[in-house]
């Protein structure tokens, strides 16, 4: 099951960061030149945003596909380091002054980010309840000598 989620994920991600390129380098040009000066700086920055959160998703889904592969250890994929990078926020403000196609990706944008980082946390809570104890009988061992 794991594994069809994560790769279900991937897909996802993949064909919405190419319809995000897609939009943002070309589609949305003319969406972005009838903007204000100013509301146009807030669509480059909220594309930069979707850019963003979809490479954080991509890379820890890549990351979940080499474990899974084999060739990366459960335990490296743990490693705070690789866990899911955080999204930045999109104000309401911002928002609501987007064109609809941008809005539109950049919601899916951070939807798909959440989902993914209550994987995260689940896969990280698990972790924890399960090296905790071997990580408590390391520290006393080191007391002890």
């Amino acid at each position: 099951m794991q594994r069809r989620v994560i790769d279900t994920l991937y897909i996802d991600a993949m064909v919405l960061a190419d319809e995000a390129r897609s939009y943002f380098d070309e589609g949305g040009r003319s969406d972005r030149e009838a903007l204000d000066p100013l509301v146009r700086v807030a669509f480059s920055c909220e594309s930069l945003k979707v850019t963003t959160r979809l490479m954080h998703v991509i890379a820890w889904l890549l990351t979940q596909r080499a474990v899974d592969a084999g060739e990366m250890a459960p335990r490296e994929a743990l490693d705070p380091s690789r866990r899911l990078g955080s999204a930045p926020l999109s104000e309401p403000a911002a928002l609501s002054a987007m064109p609809a196609a941008a809005r539109q990706l950049i919601e899916a944008s951070a939807d798909l980010h959440r989902r993914v980082a209550r994987l995260d946390d689940a896969q990280a809570d698990e972790a924890e309840a399960f090296v905790s104890p071997v990580r408590s009988m390391h520290d006393r061992l080191a007391m002890a000598f």
